[in-house]
Parts: C-alpha cells; structure tokens; sequence
C-alpha cells in the first residue's frame, strides 16, 4: 500500500486513515513519508483515546476526528473539502451496504481528480463463486490449526479485558459503551460486504482503474483512481 501511495502521489501529500483504530497505518504512513499529512478518523473514543497518547499530532502531521464512517454528515467534521487520496485497512468491513455507498460517494467529493483509494480487508468473494470462498475457508482453517512459533500473540479479547482496567481509558470507555453494543470488538460482523459490491460502488463513486493489486484468497488490497 505504501509503495503505491509513492507511486502515484509522491511523497508530499495529505490523505485519509479511514478507521484507523489507534493509528497503526497511519504511523506508518508518516514515518515512510516525511513529508506527509494524515487525518486518521474513527469513531471509538477508547482507540483514539490510545493513538493520540501513544503517537500525538507528530509534529502538527496526524489529525485526530472522531466520526462514524458511513453516516450522513460525517464529512463535517474533517479539517479539509478535498485529500490525495484514503486509506484503510480492516475496517470497512463493519459498514453494511448503504453505509458504504455514502462512504464512497463522500470520498468522491473528497478525493482529488486523480487521487487514489487503497482499502485493505477481507472483502469476500459473490454468490457466484461459492467454491472459492469455500477453498479460501478450508485455508483458514489449516492455516489457524498449525502450531505457531514463539510466544503466543494477544487476542481482540484479552486486549480490551486488559485495557478496560486502565484507569486513563475509564472515561473513554463509558463513551464507547454508550455508543457500541459491549460485544461490538468480541463477535463477527455482519455478513461481510463482497467484493463485487466494493467495486460497484466505488464506480458509482466516480472512481475509475479499479482493480485488486495484493490478495491472498479473500484478504485483498483493493485500487482506485478518481
């Protein structure tokens, strides 16, 4: 994804970390790129809360919003009308289908002609190739089953057990419970928007050049051009 933010921005340029949860991509983004400018939005007060203690505004380059990806009016709330482009990795995938088409239809105002998107998720195969999606399960499930070296990594689960006791998030958290149901983080989504969907709906958008750039089975880094 970085290389072709490079390739087809340079390496000036401000664009969206949709979702960003506390940061990580965007961190990233602007360690690369020294001079670029990030607006990382999410609308989970507990991992905005995180990101901006553990990353900050790093030197005035990384903004913080607080909105809900997908709702009318959520523009608003950014610091600019027009971006080179949005990001985002394994976020989208939480938004149900009219929830995406006005996310898209608002980065079609956003993104600059010739600007890009990059979305990073596990966007599904249609009801048109069952097979597929079912070889791509049976992976998974081979893959998960074999013993790991190392030490064991932290599960979604243990992750927020453990920072629901941080007495710094107490506040943030009673915002999140208002807003989330408490097992949002623990269950699966909904039925995860396909792929055909994604791309429908970014042409709709204005955006054109789409195309899947990285895949592996159903996790996909999916291209688009305004």
């Amino acid at each position: 994804m970085l290389d072709l933010l490079e390739a087809e921005l340079g390496s000036t340029f401000h664009v969206l970390d949709l979702g960003s949860g506390p940061g990580s991509l965007s961190a990233r983004i602007l360690r690369r790129f020294p001079s670029a400018r990030v607006t990382a939005v999410d609308y989970d007060p507990v991992l905005i809360k995180v990101g901006q203690g553990a990353l900050g505004s790093v030197g005035g380059r990384l903004d913080w919003i607080e909105a809900k990806l997908g709702d009318r009016g959520w523009r608003g709330r950014l610091p600019r009308k027009r971006y080179d482009g949005a990001v985002s990795t394994t976020a989208l995938h939480w938004l149900a289908v009219p929830e995406l088409s006005t996310l898209y239809a608002d980065l079609g105002d956003l993104v600059r002609r010739g600007g890009v998107v990059l979305n990073g998720d596990h966007l599904p195969w249609g009801s048109k190739a069952r097979g597929l999606a079912r070889v791509g399960s049976r992976v998974r499930e081979l893959r998960s089953s074999r013993p790991r070296p190392g030490p064991r990594s932290e599960t979604w689960r243990t992750w927020w057990a453990g920072a629901r006791r941080l007495p710094e998030l107490r506040s943030a958290f009673e915002e999140h419970d208002r807003r989330f149901d408490p097992r949002f983080r623990l269950r699966p989504p909904r039925a995860k928007v396909s792929l055909d969907v994604h791309v429908r709906e970014l042409q709709r958008a204005g955006f054109r050049t789409i195309a899947t750039v990285w895949q592996d089975f159903e996790n996909r880094v999916v291209f688009a051009r305004r």
